[in-house]
């Protein structure tokens, strides 16, 4: 294999990469699972979940829930919606699964982000707020420490 042909090919998959991407940018409430997405663009899910995490630096599936994620944080800071309610808008199935990312995350319960962060954003234009409470997966909560 040539330098040019590697190159090509890289692009290739870049290409490809970036349409699993966008798919769960743009359907992260319906059910996604990694094999689904890897058939998509004819690969195995083991190849797309190392591709994807060398390209974007975290894997497919963390991306998703990352993406959720930030959605739920959105519709929490509206305040018109409960956890549960907002669980289920984003496509997580469990309650339980969803509050666990969610405090890995963002550092606080859901319910605790819901009360709080009205009050936090007040002022804010919705895009500012947005890009401050993003969650950010290399930035992970720190365990809040002992006093």
């Amino acid at each position: 294999m040539t330098a040019r042909t590697g190159d090509e090919q890289r692009l290739r998959d870049l290409a490809l990469l970036r349409r699993v991407r966008d798919r769960i940018d743009r359907d992260f409430a319906q059910p996604l699972d990694v094999e689904a997405l890897a058939r998509e663009v004819n690969m195995s899910a083991g190849h797309l979940s190392r591709q994807f995490r060398a390209a974007y630096g975290e894997a497919p599936y963390s991306y998703l829930m990352t993406r959720r994620i930030e959605r739920a944080m959105a519709l929490l800071r509206r305040g018109d919606l409960g956890v549960t309610d907002v669980c289920f808008a984003v496509g997580c199935s469990s309650l339980g699964t969803f509050s666990t990312r969610f405090t890995e995350l963002v550092g606080v319960p859901p319910s605790t982000y819901r009360r709080d962060a009205a009050q936090a954003t007040a002022g804010l234009p919705s895009c500012v707020a947005k890009q401050v409470t993003r969650p950010i997966r290399n930035r992970e909560a720190a365990a809040p420490s002992s006093p």
